[in-house]
């Protein structure tokens, strides 16, 4: 397991990492007795994401100004471990009342923060961390954790025969598994490829939608609207990538879900999460490609980043347009998509 992987585990089990010449723990996370046996002053500042800074109102500081540059909060002396949670927890933006002024500064070490924050999101976290004192901590150098989040190097760890409810033709499950962060995702072969290159369709994981059958969105029907069409076609292969939420994960996602129904829309609620538009790296779905000896596909998609992403990585792909009817609880979201994010008729 990769330095970055075991960072990854500890942020999320609420332990201390170094990044770089910083040590972190997240926000999120750390317990209370962490933070008297680490922090016993209770003076560790918060580094946030740029996009977290601007969302609670720090735009207007000079080094909070850039929404794609971290930035250190200083304690005050309301500002204890609860305040902060709460200062960091978007569900409480609305109905928030700040006891006093917050200062931001730029992080004494860019490409450290960068690292810290990548390896929080690639967490499941949210993008809020306590900078605590130097310490014995588990290591991690700033360029392997910044490197984590574009996965560009996968092997192929199981395979097996996979029957599957509704489609005729033979399927085969592929498991492969990320150098970078350990994480595992999926390939299904659907039938037999012939001599033109497979029909592929890149599915971001959505356990409300594909597993639950949420109308919030359209990814359960894509999902299986891609695999009737492959078997129509004879052949043709999904890619399952474990990136839920645009790769914000799946508390944030249902976070992102709170906000919206505050009257956020999906780009709205991501940034005020403190994340970007699209945290997906789909040069993740280039090495799964490689690995399966396939380097020129058509590709089932409405998303021009997903198109980028395989040229950027080397894959030739065309596109093959992938629509299907809205419903009332989708159409705004759908929409949002096509006016903000790019996506395509």
């Amino acid at each position: 397991m990769s330095k970055a992987a075991q960072a990854i585990a500890a942020l999320r089990a609420g332990r201390a990492v170094t990044v770089g010449t910083l040590t972190v723990a997240a926000v999120e996370t750390a317990t209370d007795d962490l933070l008297a046996m680490l922090d016993p002053e209770g003076s560790a500042p918060i580094l946030l994401s740029g996009e977290r800074a601007s969302a609670i109102g720090l735009g207007n500081q000079r080094e909070a100004a850039n929404s794609h540059a971290p930035v250190v909060i200083a304690r005050r002396d309301w500002l204890d471990a609860r305040a902060v949670r709460a200062l960091v927890d978007p569900a409480q933006d609305f109905g928030r009342f700040s006891a006093g002024p917050l200062a931001s500064e730029a992080p004494g070490d860019l490409e450290a923060a960068r690292g810290a924050l990548v390896l929080a999101r690639l967490a499941g976290l949210m993008p809020a961390l306590w900078v605590l004192p130097a310490q014995a901590a588990l290591a991690v150098e700033s360029s392997e954790a910044t490197k984590a989040a574009s996965r560009s190097h996968v092997s192929i760890v199981s395979r097996a025969q996979l029957p599957v409810n509704g489609l005729e033709v033979p399927t085969q499950i592929v498991v492969m598994r990320a150098e970078e962060d350990g994480s595992e995702h999926v390939a299904l072969l659907v039938g037999a490829p012939g001599g033109r290159p497979p029909l592929v369709r890149l599915h971001s994981e959505c356990l409300t939608g594909d597993v639950f059958g949420s109308l919030k969105c359209d990814c359960g029907p894509q999902l299986r609207a891609a695999m009737q069409l492959m078997e129509q076609e004879g052949a043709g292969i999904l890619l399952y990538l474990r990136q839920e939420g645009r790769g914000i994960g799946l508390a944030n996602k249902i976070r992102a879900y709170a906000l919206q129904d505050r009257g956020l829309d999906t780009v709205e609620a991501n940034l005020r999460l403190g994340f970007g538009d699209d945290e997906r790296d789909f040069g993740l779905a280039a090495a799964m490609l490689r690995a399966l000896g396939v380097s020129e596909v058509r590709l089932m998609t409405n998303n021009p980043a997903k198109l980028e992403g395989l040229a950027q990585a080397g894959i030739v792909a065309t596109r093959v347009p992938h629509h299907l009817p809205t419903n009332p609880h989708n159409a705004h979201y759908l929409a949002t998509k096509k006016a903000k994010s790019g996506h395509l008729d």
